[in-house]
């Protein structure tokens, strides 16, 4: 029978500084700004004859791959309904409403989210861990991932080993 544990990764460095606005509906979003994001992990894994689940620096290392991958760039939703992203040479031309708004590729990522919400950016970092085969190379049968946008409010996604 397999021993179980959970191991909760959450370090002053998992943090990354992007500008974003969240969209409300068709006609309502937030003025651009920007927030100091910050994400954390909770992992389930079985414990090996070492008495350890995993080598917790593969994901702390990984993690912090993820925020500095997000790190001084405004954030951009690909999947919101309600905005659209047309490439132009230098510039992206992203509409919202009777909004035209122009931004530097360079300063730009583009997420396949529907809202650059912390709820949305958990589920979007979880995929991208369950999709590289980190969550397989571990072992891992349960992952949550925290994403906070300040002090006191923390969004999360969670997957299970079925």
């Amino acid at each position: 029978m397999n021993k179980f544990a959970t191991i909760e990764i959450e370090k002053e460095n998992l943090h990354f500084s992007a500008a974003h606005f969240t969209i409300f509906s068709a006609e309502d979003r937030e003025r651009l700004h920007g927030h100091n994001f910050r994400i954390g992990a909770t992992i389930t894994a079985p414990v090996d004859d070492n008495g350890l689940c995993f080598n917790y620096q593969i994901a702390k290392e990984r993690l912090q791959v993820l925020c500095d991958s997000m790190d001084e760039y405004t954030l951009m939703p690909t999947l919101s309904p309600h905005l659209s992203i047309e490439e132009q040479e230098q510039h992206y031309l992203v509409g919202f409403n009777s909004e035209k708004m122009y931004f530097l590729k360079t300063d730009v990522l583009l997420i396949p989210v529907r809202n650059i919400s912390v709820e949305e950016l958990a589920a979007y970092i979880l995929q991208l861990l369950r999709d590289d085969g980190f969550v397989s190379s571990l072992g891992i049968t349960f992952l949550e991932i925290k994403v906070s946008s300040g002090p006191g409010l923390w969004g999360s996604s969670t997957w299970t080993k079925v």
